[in-house]
Order: structure tokens, then sequence, then C-alpha cells
């Protein structure tokens, strides 16, 4: 954890997988010192603030579902509007949601998949590498460029079980069954902790 001075105050920088994030909170004591949480709330609960966070997922993200994030933007710059805790969970739900993976059919498990890598990508993504770039023909890279951190630490035990379960003479299709199940709630559990993280910063 860094520390960069910006006009006299100390703003904490935190590096992950590469990309530098300032904290929100040490950057607002420069307008209230006492109560930075206070300049946090009210630079969130602007709707121009909650429109760039959906836009940044959007081209970001192309699992981003846009219709469930605005129902909580139509909300926002309302005199009522109120960035509350539980407004918060919302938030986070729908990011959430959207990295929680589905669980697959019958179908899509007994599928024969070409390589171990699809095996993973099907767990986690519920799509081959093919069918990530199919979809997405104006991006560059594969699917796994465009994981979120807890996707890519998901995705790092999900590649050690099924080592194991091949060691064990399992089958393709019960190795996908069973890292779709464990991907699902190593997923939810780490979102819920970034979830959770999120809220006390913001307090």
């Amino acid at each position: 954890m860094a520390k960069i001075d910006v006009q006299g105050k100390e703003i904490t920088v935190i590096t992950k997988a590469d990309e530098d994030y300032i904290s929100l909170t040490d950057i607002a004591k420069y307008k209230n010192n006492d109560a930075p949480a206070d300049i946090v709330k009210n630079w969130m609960r602007n709707r121009s603030t909650v429109e760039f966070l959906g836009l940044w997922e959007k081209l970001n993200n192309p699992n981003f579902k846009l219709v469930e994030f605005d129902q909580f933007k139509s909300e926002a710059g309302a005199n009522y509007f109120v960035l509350s805790p539980q407004k918060w969970i919302n938030v986070t739900d729908v990011i959430k949601e959207n990295l929680v993976p589905d669980e697959l059919s019958k179908q899509q498990i007994n599928n024969i998949y070409a390589s171990e890598a699809d095996v993973l990508n099907m767990a986690l993504f519920g799509k081959t590498a093919k069918g990530w770039r199919d979809a997405n023909p104006d991006k560059k890279g594969n699917i796994r460029d465009y994981a979120d951190i807890s996707q890519l630490v998901c995705l790092s035990n999900l590649e050690n079980l099924n080592a194991h379960f091949i060691n064990d003479g399992h089958s393709q299709c019960e190795r996908l069954g069973k890292l779709n199940k464990i991907a699902i709630q190593q997923m939810k559990l780490l979102t819920e902790d970034r979830s959770i993280k999120k809220l006390k910063g913001s307090r």
C-alpha cells in the first residue's frame, strides 16, 4: 500500500493486477477532514456519477445487465435519493449478479469441449473462448483478459480442482458439473466479501 502527497494530503494508492486504485475517502478529506464519507456519499448520489459507473460497466463488462441498473439509476439525482447502505448494496448486487455464473444446463454439461481451458471457461463464464469472441467481435484478446479480479481468483482455484478431478478419473461432464457449482459458490463468497469492504469504506 503506497501513499502519494496531493496538496498536503496523503492519498492511499493500492495496486491490484497492475492497476492502481486511489482512495476516494482520502481525496474527500481535502474538502472535509472530519467527515470525508459524507463527501463521497454526496458524490455517489449524483446522477452523472451513477451514469458514469453504468457506462464504465457497459463498456468493460460484456455481461452487464443494463435493465437492472437503469432501475437504480432512475432514482439518482432526485431530492429523495440518498445513498444509504441498502442502496449501496443494490449497486453491488447488480455487479454481483453479473459476476456470479449461472447454473449450466444438462446439455451444456454433456457437451464435449475441445480443451480443458474451455471446460473452465464454461464453468465460470458460461461460454467458450470462441463463443465469447463471436459475441464480442470488436474486442481484442480473450475472455480472461476482461475477467474481474474475483473471477481470476476463482479461475485459479478451479484450475487446481480440475487437475485433482482428472487425477481421480472423473469424466469431463462430471468435472464440469462440479466445477460450475463450485464457481457459483466461490463467486458468491468473493463478491459478498468485496461488497462488505465497500460498505465499510463508505462509512
